[in-house]
C-alpha cells in the first residue's frame, strides 16, 4: 500500500445481464477485449486495512477467486436488485476461516429482503452450514462505522426506487442510479475517485445514459471518475475510451485503483 489509505478493486462493471449477453452477437459480446468481459457490477475497499465489500451479485464467488481475495470485514449494500445481493451465500467460507459472523449494512427495506432471500439463515436452528450474518440497519445519510472506518451513505433514486451509494475516505461509490439529490451532491465534494453509474447511450428509466453520466461528472468534480454497470449497448470498451474527457474513464473488470 502506497501512502494514500485506500484501494478499490472493480469486481465487476457490467448490468444485470453481464457481458457477453447469453446469444448475443453484437460487436461488444464477440469481443476479445477482456476489458470487453464484464461481471455484474461490485467493488470491494481496503481501507486502513479493513476490507468493505459492497453488493454481491451472482458472480461474486468467481471474482473473489478471480482478484483473489480471502478477507471480508463487512458488506454494504446498494439496494436489493438480484444482481446486487444473489451472492451473498459465497461469504461463508470466509465466516467459517474466521468464526465470526458478517456484517451486514442495508436499508430496512434491503433488510427484509435478505432476510427473505436467506431465510435458513435465520430459523431457529440453521443448518451447521448457513451463513452467519448480523444485519445492521442504515438510516440515510447518517455516517456509520467498521472497525474504525467511517463510511457516508448517499442518498440516489434508481428509478423510482431510493437506495444507497456510498462514500469513504474521498471515494464515491454510485451505482444503478438516474437521480442524484441536491442534498447529496453536498456529501460529494473534494472527491478523489468517483465511480458512477453510465449504463449505455440511450435513456433509460432508472440509469444515466454515459451522456447524462459525463454531465454529473463534470458537476461532482472528482479528480477521476469511473463509468460502471454499463450493458452490451455501450459499446466496445476501446471505441468509447477514445472519446471521453480527460479525468473520466470506462471501468473495466480487475481494475484495481488507490484513493486517499
Amino acid at each position: 500500500m502506497s501512502k494514500k489509505n485506500g484501494r478499490l478493486h472493480f469486481l465487476g462493471t457490467g448490468t444485470s445481464q453481464g457481458i457477453p449477453v447469453i446469444g448475443c452477437k453484437c460487436d461488444t459480446c464477440l469481443s476479445n477485449n477482456p476489458k470487453d468481459k464484464r461481471f455484474r457490477s461490485s467493488v470491494h475497499v481496503i481501507y486502513k486495512d479493513i476490507h468493505i465489500q459492497i453488493d454481491t451479485g451472482p458472480d461474486f464467488r468467481t471474482q473473489l477467486l478471480n482478484n483473489k481475495i480471502t478477507n471480508v470485514d463487512a458488506v454494504l449494500f446498494t439496494h436489493e436488485h438480484q444482481d446486487h445481493i444473489a451472492g451473498l451465500d459465497d461469504v461463508r467460507p470466509i465466516i467459517f476461516k474466521t468464526g465470526l459472523a458478517m456484517p451486514i449494512y442495508a436499508q430496512n427495506r434491503v433488510i427484509d429482503r435478505i432476510r427473505k432471500v436467506y431465510d435458513y439463515a435465520f430459523i431457529k436452528q440453521p443448518y451447521p452450514g448457513a451463513p452467519r450474518l448480523v444485519l445492521h440497519t442504515i438510516n440515510n445519510s447518517s455516517p456509520f462505522s467498521i472497525n474504525g472506518v467511517e463510511v457516508r451513505p448517499v442518498p440516489l433514486i434508481h428509478g423510482q426506487l431510493p437506495i444507497l451509494g456510498y462514500r469513504i475516505g474521498k471515494m464515491a461509490y454510485l451505482t444503478d442510479t438516474n437521480s442524484i439529490p441536491d442534498e447529496s451532491m453536498n456529501l460529494l465534494c473534494d472527491l478523489d475517485l468517483l465511480i458512477l453509474d453510465a449504463l449505455h447511450h440511450s435513456k433509460h428509466f432508472s440509469h444515466f445514459t454515459l451522456e447524462q453520466a459525463l454531465l454529473q461528472a463534470e458537476k461532482i468534480g472528482a479528480k477521476q471518475t469511473y463509468f460502471i454497470h454499463m450493458s452490451h449497448q455501450m459499446g466496445t470498451h476501446d471505441s468509447v475510451e477514445e472519446g471521453l474527457p480527460r479525468g473520466m474513464n470506462l471501468a473495466y473488470d480487475g481494475l484495481e485503483i488507490e484513493f486517499s
